[in-house]
């Protein structure tokens, strides 16, 4: 997937950066989204300029709310669930 990321705090222009990485798996509780649409929430903002400490991942992508459609399923999730439409609040 091509995508924004940071991997250490600080300015937008000094730490973000933009290129391909690895498609995320879900877990066996997730679900993976497309996104059609992203938001960003000031708590990303916050988290990227280093105000909640270290990061809570080695890479994040600054990206709390969202919609999209569900891709993929965990092992725990009905794979009836793909194809449908969400909203993302707080996501990782």
């Amino acid at each position: 997937m091509f995508a924004g990321f940071y991997e250490e705090v600080g300015r937008a222009d000094q730490v973000i950066k933009i290129g391909e990485m690895e498609d995320p798996i879900p877990g066996p509780y997730e679900v993976l989204v497309k996104i059609a649409f992203s938001g960003i929430n000031p708590s990303d903002v916050k988290m990227r300029a280093g105000s909640r400490g270290v990061l809570a991942f080695p890479r994040i992508i600054p990206h709390s709310d969202g919609s999209g459609i569900i891709e993929s399923v965990g092992s725990m999730i009905d794979k009836v669930r793909i194809g449908e439409k969400v909203w993302i609040w707080n996501g990782n």
